[in-house]
């Protein structure tokens, strides 16, 4: 059930030009109490050209990784990929995946991108991470806001893998608040720059040669500036190889500037407009994480497959009985539904879709945890085999674990998801259209600016109430649909009912925005399972009777979810719990004992 999509340099097959609205955003309508429908159905195909590099190049992938699985283990026990190693991943063109033909490269898909990450991922995370550091962030600022000259400087290179790129945003007091970085450019009289700071946990920061890194400037256009900084320029450095939990084998490092001199030519995009460039390249990577957690995901299928069949217990396989086939049967629909999410979203990409910041954090946090999910039960399934460093389950549940903390915490991108969407059913309204107006040039804080939520009744603000969404969809899959209609509408409700009961503070209501958040993620995620479904039952898949029991699965769980996040806006014990975390924290201990 392999699916990629199909991008805008050819006619989209699942989507015509005339039909995909590319200017609006499936997840934030989710908030108006609006499907639409253009942009989810029918699921999107691959393109040809990607189709047909990809079946080589997969294949490829598999010969070359597939016999050193025993290295690769070897790579993460001693924290390092050897240089004989980076050198094959170059002679097999991975770090020029999505530069364009014209420099060099592939020129991929971004659908085409993350399922090569999904390759690579089904043998070694590690692998996926040093392709996909270079390709998702160190470099995908050059292709976005990249002069014409700046690419040709340096793309060739980086197709080639000449050059290997890393992403400089985090720092020690700048994790998830980006805003707050400490590093400083200051302007000099010829119009370079003198770079001072240090940022931490940079993958590919030993072996890189490229950094796009991320400064504090406070100039009148704005408060952060992104650069080009080349590995080799004075007063660069990166320190040591970080011992990690997981992903040892990839290269994560400090990498320190002391009074680097960036000449003005190496200016990434605009001055002062350093963050949209940061908040774009991570939107725009999002992708490839997912695919690489996909990936991740069917590896761990087949292992738990072969183990159930494999062992027995009290005279017959493990397979047959029914708590190992409920872990078998939720990993396939969490896997479903995560590739499903994943892939959507790259076709929004590929299709030239103007806001898709919601759809991508959605897939991140959506497939993230499902592999991490699908580790623990695999590695469950496996039994006393699953803790032995012998087998592969401990390695792929310590890799998988940092998926749910790069390229944003899940926490933090759950809070973007909620306040995205309630900024723009507050900005709906007359009352509030001056308050939040600029909310987002601080993510998270920006909702201190808003005034009191005028009390007006949801169906004249947001407009819910339609009978009938989903018209086009399968007719098998209606019952499903009908969850999916109820809880749109039930999310409108309750963001109209949260803006109206916090109105300024409504960006302190963490608890909330979490069950918010968790209600769109199910919506977003349950419809692109629905489509893929539907899809697949139209094309007359071989495995279509499957693909509807996932949806049928997934949307069950999903209700049980809505059902209970949407009760507990109301009935919680959000009260009882900061009461009882105030007190853990105010003794720093817990004071009861057996004693």
């Amino acid at each position: 059930m392999e699916l990629a999509v199909e991008t805008s340099a050819t006619a989209a097959a699942s989507a015509p030009a005339e039909t995909l609205r590319r200017d609006q955003s499936v997840a934030k309508n989710l908030f108006f109490g609006e499907i639409v429908e253009e942009n989810l159905f029918p699921y999107p195909v691959m393109r040809e050209r990607d189709r047909e590099m990809l079946g080589a190049m997969l294949d490829a992938i598999d010969d070359f990784l597939a016999p050193q699985h025993s290295a690769l283990k070897h790579y993460d026990r001693n924290a390092e990929q050897p240089p004989e190693f980076i050198q094959a991943l170059r002679d097999m063109g991975l770090f020029g995946l999505i530069i364009p033909e014209e420099f060099g490269g592939l020129g991929l898909s971004n659908a085409a991108y993350a399922r090569v990450l999904a390759q690579t991922s089904s043998h070694d995370s590690s692998v996926s991470l040093t392709i996909g550091a270079h390709s998702s962030i160190g470099m995908k600022g050059l292709l976005l806001f990249g002069s014409d000259a700046q690419k040709a400087r340096y793309l060739p290179d980086l197709a080639s893998g000449k050059t290997i790129a890393a992403f400089c945003l985090t720092e020690a007091g700048a994790g998830s608040d980006a805003a707050s970085v400490r590093t400083k450019a200051v302007c000099n009289d010829d119009g370079s720059w003198t770079l001072n700071g240090e940022k931490i946990w940079i993958t590919n920061g030993g072996i890189a040669d490229f950094y796009t890194v991320f400064a504090r400037t406070d100039t009148p256009e704005g408060k952060m500036t992104a650069f080009i900084v080349e590995a080799r320029q004075p007063g660069v450095s990166h320190g040591p190889h970080e011992d990690k939990m997981g992903i040892r084998a990839s290269s994560t490092t400090t990498v320190a500037f002391s009074d680097v001199r960036v000449p003005a030519d190496q200016v990434l995009g605009d001055v002062g407009k350093g963050f949209k460039v940061a908040m774009t390249i991570l939107n725009n990577g999002r992708t490839g994480l997912g695919g690489g957690a996909v990936g991740g995901m069917k590896t761990l299928i087949k292992l738990a497959c072969a183990q159930a069949k494999e062992r027995k217990q009290f005279g017959k396989p493990i397979a047959d009985f029914g708590l190992v086939r409920e872990k078998i049967a939720q990993i396939a629909v969490d896997c479903f539904a995560a590739e499903s999410a994943v892939w959507m979203v790259a076709h929004y990409i590929d299709s030239g879709c103007t806001d898709y910041s919601l759809e991508a954090a959605i897939s991140k946090v959506f497939a993230s945890e499902a592999v991490q999910r699908a580790s623990y039960e695999a590695l469950q399934i496996a039994g006393g085999n699953g803790f032995m460093r012998e087998y592969p389950y401990e390695q792929i549940t310590r890799d998988t674990r940092i998926l749910s903390i790069f390229e944003g915490t899940n926490e933090i991108l759950r809070l973007y998801i909620a306040l995205s969407g309630l900024k723009d059913v507050g900005a709906t309204l007359s009352e509030l259209k001056s308050a939040v107006g600029n909310i987002f040039n601080d993510p998270i804080k920006g909702f201190g600016v808003l005034s009191t939520y005028m009390r007006r009744k949801a169906s004249e603000t947001t407009g819910y109430g339609t009978d009938k969404i989903l018209r086009e969809l399968h007719p098998g899959l209606r019952k499903a649909a009908a969850v999916y209609e109820k809880y749109t509408v039930e999310l409108s409700k309750a963001a109209d009912a949260l803006l109206r009961q916090y109105g300024k503070t409504i960006a302190d209501q963490q608890h909330a925005q979490k069950r918010i958040a968790d209600i769109a993620i199910d919506l977003f995620v349950g419809l692109c399972v629905l489509s893929r479904a539907d899809r697949l039952v139209r094309d007359n898949h071989p495995d279509k009777d499957s693909a509807v029991t996932i949806a049928d699965i997934f949307t069950r769980q999903a209700r049980r979810r809505l059902r209970r996040n949407v009760r507990g806006m109301t009935i919680n014990e959000d009260k009882s719990i900061e009461s009882l975390a105030q007190s853990i924290l105010d003794r720093g201990t817990v004071s009861w004992d057996v004693v």
